[in-house]
């Protein structure tokens, strides 16, 4: 849902100084943002992290989202520019004229330095309707990739298929957009508890089950999913196990020591998996081993999920 924030009484009446609506690097929310100011009869503009020489605290395709009224959200950079770019975006928004606006190295404003000591160029890009931006999260909705694409020579954006990468094709930008990561955490325990507790604070859109249901596990399990499994008993996490290896999860961990994934790995050659199959399983689970305590256990269990998405999200093949 939108988040709320003062609206102005009169469209075209800017605050003296532009300030965040509300702190956000959820691309949802952010277009969500530009999408409701356009529907209130507000203008508003898109800005994009298109270029980036040395270092950025944030990747390519990075956005914030300015109303008129100087409101704005998103960051494209650690908070060093993000006012002055909102400053950029009402100039575009009073004159119509997109812009690139280079900060850091290579820049014309010697007074704002990035501490990475790179440089960053931005689109800023004034928004005319709303589709593209509904459209990409209506698919997000359903669960769906989606893209962005803006031609800087036409001034326009439009949406399109998601792109293998974010990054220039040609004379165009393409922004490549992927559903909220959805964790499924089975078991029924402290430990199952705790981590999905963690993950709902992380921001992941968390389910939680005790066991296999043939009616709804198979749905769940798609590319944007992580299947934890934090069962003390092999014979009631065979049957999920089974599941996520048959469907396309992007990360697959199961709880347990060496010797228990042994017994795990020879149980599931003997269903007739395979060795590479199996493989894609995570055990020990987690990024370091031995937490015995259920907070310690949860913190490294969603720290080798976030890993693991980061890797897809860098192949263009996950897409």
């Amino acid at each position: 849902m939108l988040q709320q924030f003062p609206l102005i009484d009169q469209p075209g009446q800017a605050l003296r100084k532009p300030e965040p609506a509300f702190l956000t690097d959820d691309s949802a929310e952010i277009l969500r943002f530009a999408a409701g100011a356009l529907k209130a009869g507000m203008a508003a503009a898109l800005v994009t992290l298109v270029a980036i020489r040395g270092g950025s605290s944030r990747p390519l395709g990075a956005q914030m989202a300015v109303r008129e009224d100087g409101f704005y959200c998103g960051f494209v950079s650690g908070g060093c520019v993000e006012a002055a770019a909102a400053f950029e975006a009402l100039d575009v928004i009073t004159s119509g004229e997109d812009r690139m606006v280079k900060y850091g190295e290579g820049s014309p404003y010697f007074d704002i330095v990035l501490p990475c000591g790179g440089g960053i160029t931005l689109s800023v890009h004034k928004l005319r309707d709303a589709s593209p931006l509904l459209a990409v999260l209506n698919a997000m909705e359903q669960r769906q990739p989606a893209g962005l694409r803006y031609t800087p020579q036409a001034q326009t954006l439009e949406s399109a298929p998601a792109a293998a990468k974010t990054g220039w094709r040609d004379d165009h930008f393409d922004v490549s957009y992927r559903p909220c990561a959805r964790v499924i955490v089975y078991g029924r325990s402290v430990e199952a508890e705790v981590t999905a507790n963690v993950a709902r604070a992380a921001g992941y859109d968390v389910q939680t089950s005790d066991g296999f249901d043939p009616r709804t596990t198979f749905a769940l399990m798609d590319a944007d999913t992580a299947v934890i499994l934090l069962y003390h008993d092999l014979n009631r996490e065979l049957p999920v196990l089974q599941a996520a290896l048959a469907a396309n999860p992007f990360y697959i961990g199961a709880l347990g020591s060496k010797r228990t994934h042994g017994e795990r790995m020879r149980r599931l050659s003997e269903l007739g998996w395979s060795e590479q199959e199996i493989a894609r399983i995570k055990a020990p689970i987690g990024i370091f081993p031995k937490a015995r305590d259920a907070h310690s256990l949860a913190l490294s269990v969603l720290a080798d999920v976030a890993a693991a998405r980061l890797r897809c999200a860098s192949q263009p093949e996950a897409l």
